[in-house]
């Protein structure tokens, strides 16, 4: 029988949910998800696989499912309108295309950018906690900004991988490491001044972004330096970074397809 194969862009807050993956008597993104595919496409067969797994609370502007069918679809927009009626309020549907059967979603080289918000030195209003990480010690953002750049390009990040086996692949490159201004989120209630981390690479392991983060978040308050960074980004570093930042914090910003 003749499959049919959709890559589907979508959004979500992830504060409420149990990560993506799904998990026994938890509510989580993926089985919203399917629980929606069903519905609307009133229970004939399908599967849909994610092009990587999100942790709890962490956030997603711009992720990736495939949609895989024994039916077409006929019309692609009624169709994103339906599921989009039919999601919780806090995922959404950006866009739908079709592709051949050769496209895998997992194995498919691909880019990912993830960013980190974070601000520093009070206390901020309860909205910001889903997306926004605040840290009420005062952080040093111009060191912190070096110690972001010294992630860049490859390097051996035993270190910022979360309980990490002695037959893994710990030689990753990193496109873009950077903490700059955060002129890419607003709200009325948002502090006067925060910050982010952006984060680009071909691939990530479980926790390393939040392990870089908190590593670069003891650096600004003075508990690292920066030969501690360099020093554990060295070959066969076994240096354990103990810090791994809130996941309320994480949004995957977008997923580029080569």
């Amino acid at each position: 029988m003749k499959k049919y194969f959709y890559l589907i862009n979508i959004q979500y807050l992830g504060y409420r949910f149990h990560g993506w993956q799904k998990q026994p008597n938890v509510k989580t993104l993926h089985l919203m998800v399917d629980r929606t595919l069903n519905f609307i496409l009133e229970g004939k067969p399908f599967k849909s696989l994610s092009s990587g797994r999100t942790d709890a609370m962490v956030s997603a502007e711009n992720a990736a499912i495939e949609l895989f069918i024994d039916e077409p679809i006929e019309d692609l927009e009624a169709f994103l309108e339906l599921f989009n009626n039919n999601l919780p309020q806090d995922i959404r549907a950006l866009n739908i295309k079709e592709v051949d059967k050769t496209f895998n979603i997992i194995n498919h080289p691909k880019v990912k950018e993830y960013i980190y918000l974070f601000t520093f030195g009070e206390k901020c209003h309860p909205f910001c906690a889903p997306i926004m990480t605040t840290i009420l010690d005062d952080l040093d953002i111009e060191l912190m900004k070096l110690g972001a750049k010294l992630f860049e390009g490859e390097h051996f990040i035993k270190s910022y991988c979360y309980k990490p086996t002695d037959n893994g692949i710990y030689t990753r490159e990193i496109l873009t490491c950077e903490v700059i201004d955060n002129n890419l989120y607003s709200a009325n209630f948002f502090p006067n001044k925060s910050y982010l981390l952006r984060v680009k690479g071909k691939g990530f392991m479980r926790n390393q972004i939040r392990l870089m983060m908190g590593a670069l978040i003891d650096l600004g308050k003075g508990k690292l330096t920066l030969d501690d960074i360099k020093t554990s980004l060295l070959p066969n570093s076994e240096i354990k970074m103990e810090y791994i930042a809130p996941a309320s914090g994480l949004i995957l910003k977008k997923i580029e397809f080569d």
